[in-house]
């Protein structure tokens, strides 16, 4: 009987108590030793108990797998989210290889990784839906969804998720800027290079279009272009005929479109060639581009490098030219500098020309009054403006940067705490830092014009430094061409990686940060913001001039190769692809390094 009433003391003791150490009482036979061990988690973790059972916990909606959704899946620590994933694709795609892909440099395989396995290391409340989302009810907090399944599985499935707080994480589709043609005669394809995301649209033979995911359609431009080598061999084939279907076109001459026609001629010149003979002689890749020059938005000389590469391999690099129709065999161009319209014959094209928004989130901007708007507008926060519980990352958003110029009487009136109405250089020392961090446009503004600090900006407009009086009319002088350093972040893997880290480390501790606020002022309120608001940690610039580098250093290993019939499937030697990781990884913890500090 007293064994009895131990263990039904222990029982309610470890109910009463779940953060005691759990002790597993194991009497051996042999000798009857006692044996003793713990499976509590350690005392020392950041949120051990921070969740009692009977706590309700939120729900956070994360709807998108790619970059910006991913990020924010890996880096929330918090357990008190009951998280759920919904998007038409359950793994990660490491977009900037799938140029790669289609070219069977790389195996689809190596680029991506299951979203449940990336969910499952965080030991968090983590449920993935497949399906794709088909409207946002920002009012009932509601989001209405359907199933991405083949319907040969039993039909369509709809259902509906509720949520506290909703990350819009739905990445963009393929712009086709309303060219006949082209959505009746192509499937989409998106590309994200580490410097640039754009989409690529291939246009082949007698297929309509339809949207897949985008390593399978990886996939499928590398058959397509094997088919067009084994249906160019066919007996029936006449020469013409031959040319049509073995000539390549690209379109865009973005980041995306260069690398990908650089890959498309290695394949056909190095690969290909050595399986076809008598058909690869023929084959010709060319490249169309609206503007004078390529939009590499690299250093002007490596631009200059990259249309000499082109020449020297003999791709046909058209500038000023512009796809105005596509039919199932022939595009339709237009020379801007002199109107000439031409139709040239293809086999297959590829569209490079940027990025637009999703029919669904299109209709959610409309919804909450933004229908004016290219993409999602939202704070520095990366709320969307109007929804407090909404967040945007990524492609489908941009951060609506407020200028110092709307706010100025505002800021000038909290630095005059005294009400005065005029100030001096003294005065505006307790808010210049959140100033400057409010309006990130005031430090970008300082070193353009290289000026140390804020208060030097301040000295250079002054009518009497002898006493250093600032008046409203001084300061709105001082400031007045500040806003025109404001920039839209690019769209590209590095902010959409940031954001998704800095969003999380946001959510992490979103309960302390509302007891102790750590953001700027509030110049249009009291108090201080809770975050410090986003920033982006890598410029654009110095990652597209990484990613050309990359882009030279592969191509030269490419061509110094000794063998290069791996691409088919005979040796497959080492791919250098560590300088790309290794980047993105660096990226990946600086953000999460400056996301602590928000």
């Amino acid at each position: 009987m007293s064994g009895y009433t131990f263990y039904r003391r222990a029982y309610r003791a470890f109910n009463d108590y779940p953060s005691l150490t759990k002790l597993a009482l194991v009497f051996t036979v042999s000798g009857g030793g006692l044996v003793a061990y713990s499976d509590a988690r350690p005392f020392g973790g950041a949120y051990a108990d921070a969740i009692q059972a009977d706590h309700k916990k939120k729900k956070v909606v994360v709807l998108g797998t790619g970059w910006a959704g991913t990020s924010f899946l890996k880096n929330l620590k918090d357990p008190s989210y009951e998280v759920q994933v919904v998007s038409p694709r359950n793994y990660f795609a490491f977009t900037p290889l799938l140029p790669s892909v289609t070219v069977g440099t790389v195996e689809a395989r190596s680029v991506v990784e299951p979203v449940r396995n990336i969910v499952k290391k965080k030991g968090l409340d983590v449920k993935f839906r497949e399906a794709e989302c088909l409207n946002i009810d920002a009012v009932n907090k509601k989001v209405h969804c359907r199933s991405s399944q083949d319907t040969n599985l039993g039909g369509e499935e709809n259902f509906t998720v509720d949520y506290d707080y909703l990350v819009v994480a739905m990445g963009a589709r393929a712009n086709t800027f309303n060219t006949p043609g082209v959505v009746e005669n192509a499937h989409f394809l998106k590309v994200s290079l580490v410097s640039s995301k754009n989409w690529l649209c291939v246009a082949t033979l007698h297929e309509n279009a339809f949207f897949m995911q985008e390593v399978e359609d990886a996939q499928r431009i590398r058959r397509t272009v094997i088919d067009c080598f084994e249906r160019a061999t066919l007996p029936t084939i006449s020469e013409e005929e031959k040319k049509r279907i073995l000539h390549f076109v690209v379109v865009g001459g973005g980041p995306t479109g260069v690398e990908f026609a650089a890959e498309l001629h290695d394949f056909v010149t190095e690969d290909l060639a050595k399986h076809y003979l008598c058909t690869a002689s023929g084959s010709r890749v060319n490249s169309h581009q609206r503007s004078r020059t390529t939009r590499f938005w690299f250093d002007k000389r490596i631009t200059a490098f990259a249309e000499e590469k082109f020449q020297r391999d003999g791709i046909d690099l058209k500038t000023g030219s512009m796809v105005v129709k596509v039919t199932d065999k022939e595009i339709s161009t237009k020379e801007r500098a002199t109107g000439e319209n031409r139709s040239i014959p293809y086999g297959m094209v590829v569209w490079s020309t940027g990025i637009g928004t999703r029919p669904v989130v299109m209709d959610f901007m409309k919804q909450i009054g933004q229908g004016n708007r290219r993409v999602l507008a939202t704070d520095e926060w990366l709320r969307v403006e109007g929804c407090d519980s909404i967040y945007a990352l990524g492609d489908c958003a941009t951060i609506n940067q407020r200028k110092v110029m709307e706010d100025i009487m505002a800021i000038f009136s909290k630095a005059d705490k005294i009400q005065s109405g005029t100030l001096t250089v003294a005065d505006f020392k307790d808010v210049i830092n959140d100033i400057c961090e409010r309006y990130p446009q005031v430090e970008i503004y300082l070193k353009e014009k290289q000026l140390k600090n804020f208060v030097e900006l301040l000295k250079n407009y002054q009518g009497n430094a002898q006493k250093e009086i600032i008046d409203i009319e001084l300061f709105k002088a001082a400031l007045s061409e500040v806003d025109t350093q404001m920039k839209n972040l690019p769209a590209t893997a590095q902010v959409a990686a940031q954001q998704g880290a800095y969003l999380a480390n946001c959510f992490n501790r979103m309960e302390a940060c509302e007891k102790n606020p750590e953001g700027p002022l509030r110049f249009r309120g009291s108090g201080r913001h809770r975050f410090r608001p986003f920033r982006n940690l890598m410029p654009g610039n110095l990652m597209a001039e990484v990613q050309a580098f990359w882009a030279i250093c592969s191509t030269g290993w490419r061509t110094n190769s000794s063998s290069t019939s791996w691409r088919l499937g005979f040796n497959r030697p080492q791919h250098p692809v560590a300088l790309v990781f290794s980047l993105c990884k660096q990226t990946s913890q600086l953000a999460h390094t400056g996301a602590g500090d928000i």
